[in-house]
């Protein structure tokens, strides 16, 4: 069974109320823990970016759940590999929130302080992740 990586983003629509974050997130957490998926989620209250990781089934059936969310639009895939070894296999769904997406994090890894990943390259939000994943919040 092969292991891979899926990195998406998207824009909050006017559907989304800033509590259903912690809906998503405990709806995420048991449907992972389930699949045996791991992640991270970054949320700035306008745009999501999340990476999840697993078999290739079950990352492409989260992935097809994911898509049918009213909450979000403008899904744009930037990532979908295959992987060794995963880099965010301690959280069914880690969330990083907003105060932890610094200015400096963000001109780090694209073109300004301001956190846009559609502004991003995969490899530049893959390697965000990656710095932003010692600042969870939950697991």
């Amino acid at each position: 069974m092969f292991l891979m990586r899926l990195i998406y983003c998207s824009k909050a629509t006017s559907e989304f109320q800033t509590e259903d974050i912690n809906q998503i997130l405990e709806v995420s957490r048991r449907h992972n823990k389930q699949q045996n998926l791991t992640g991270i989620l970054c949320f700035n209250r306008k745009y999501f970016l999340q990476c999840i990781e697993g078999s290739r089934e079950s990352v492409n059936y989260a992935y097809h759940r994911i898509l049918k969310d009213t909450r979000h639009e403008n899904i744009i895939l930037l990532g979908y590999t295959q992987i060794h070894r995963r880099d965010f296999s301690n959280w069914q769904m880690a969330f990083v929130p907003e105060k932890k997406i610094t200015d400096e994090l963000n001109l780090k890894y694209s073109r300004g302080i301001d956190f846009d990943p559609f502004d991003m390259s995969m490899e530049s939000t893959y390697h965000l992740l990656l710095e932003l994943k010692d600042n969870v919040t939950a697991i």
